[in-house]
């Protein structure tokens, strides 16, 4: 069944923007409660994400595990699974990418080839577990991801000094060379000298992918079926426990490929004692890109413009940095009611039509 649309514009299109809408006029209020000039915070919030072509590209390179983690957990939702272990997934696959990174010298080519499916594995076998779980012992994949979060936590705590320990630091690896890192010259210098990486390349594509997978093939009709409904599916001779299981490890692959673009890309090392925030920001990403696909990318750059932007904000207006945080939670507070929303929505189509 068709939406209905907005003057051309999706009812779940319209949801998110009302969302941020309402994100944004609740941290203006909080401005004027604080003292401040909302419209001054705003311009130096956005400026800080955007004012030069450095300042872009940092918010690109922001939001490239955020576009990842995001894309994880909507091909989860579209096909029935809520996976709330992208953070330990991206934790794992960083590690495995890491952890190659510093263990092989080969060309930069191959290296980094090497590096992404280690990444990419680790995150699939991480998300296999409460995925078997889930279709042989339907044990709730909320519970088991959770729990997967703590074990990547304490693989990583105790692996990292044991065999990868920093020569100064005992609490982070040691930092990978240039040749195993996503990190090239002629992208950086494209964006003024900002730290973009080529995980922004590689995230583009995983959203192209995962967009012809989810509309254009069997499997993604398949796999959305079982998400719609599991009985139904079944009697059409899909094999449900097989869809659970391959819908959760492609959702662990975009993690562990996002955990890849944090700590070989973003970053040069890997911290211990740290579960990555972008494991559950994604979640809001997912929500407010309505789990599309176009949509999660949208939504992630939009988040990566409010983190990067709001340390310039802070530092020209004093209006503090957790305004920025309270704006996005606000943001996600509204798209994850999106039901009183889409029924406004609603109201007002059944007023123009006289209803």
């Amino acid at each position: 069944m068709k939406l209905p649309i907005i003057k051309g514009i999706k009812k779940e299109t319209a949801v998110s923007l009302l969302a941020v809408v309402f994100g944004l006029v609740a941290g203006a209020l909080f401005m004027l409660m604080t003292g401040n000039n909302p419209f001054a915070g705003y311009a130096f919030l956005f400026q800080g994400g955007l004012m030069s072509i450095e300042r872009i590209g940092n918010t690109l390179a922001t939001s490239t595990p955020l576009i990842l983690t995001g894309l994880s957990i909507a091909f989860a939702f579209k096909t029935g699974m809520f996976n709330v272990g992208a953070a330990g997934q991206m934790l794992f696959g960083g590690f495995c990418a890491t952890a190659v990174g510093l263990t092989l010298n080969l060309p930069k080519p191959l290296l980094l080839t090497l590096m992404l499916i280690a990444a990419i594995l680790g995150g699939a076998l991480w998300a296999w577990v409460p995925g078997f779980l889930k279709a042989r012992f339907n044990v709730h994949e909320v519970v088991s991801t959770i729990m997967m979060n703590w074990i990547s936590y304490w693989v990583v705590y105790y692996t990292v000094p044991a065999y990868f320990k920093g020569e100064f630091l005992e609490t982070e690896s040691r930092k990978i060379s240039d040749h195993a890192s996503l990190k090239v010259a002629w992208l950086s210098d494209l964006f003024g000298g900002s730290y973009i990486n080529l995980g922004i390349l590689l995230a583009v594509i995983a959203v192209i992918v995962i967009s012809f997978i989810l509309d254009k093939t069997v499997m993604g009709y398949e796999l959305k079926s079982v998400g719609f409904n599991r009985f139904a599916a079944e009697y059409a001779g899909v094999s449900v426990n097989r869809s659970i299981i391959l819908s959760m490890m492609i959702s662990g692959a975009l993690a562990g490929l996002g955990g890849a673009a944090l700590y070989v890309g973003n970053a040069s090392n890997i911290q211990i004692g740290i579960l990555p925030s972008q494991g559950m920001d994604g979640i809001a990403v997912s929500l407010l890109g309505a789990n599309s696909p176009l949509g999660v990318l949208g939504a992630a750059i939009f988040f990566g413009l409010l983190y990067s932007g709001k340390g310039f904000m802070n530092a020209m207006t004093n209006i503090p940095p957790e305004i920025a945080d309270t704006i996005i939670a606000t943001i996600i507070y509204f798209a994850a009611t999106s039901v009183m929303i889409e029924k406004f929505i609603d109201r007002i189509i059944r007023r123009k039509r006289g209803e």
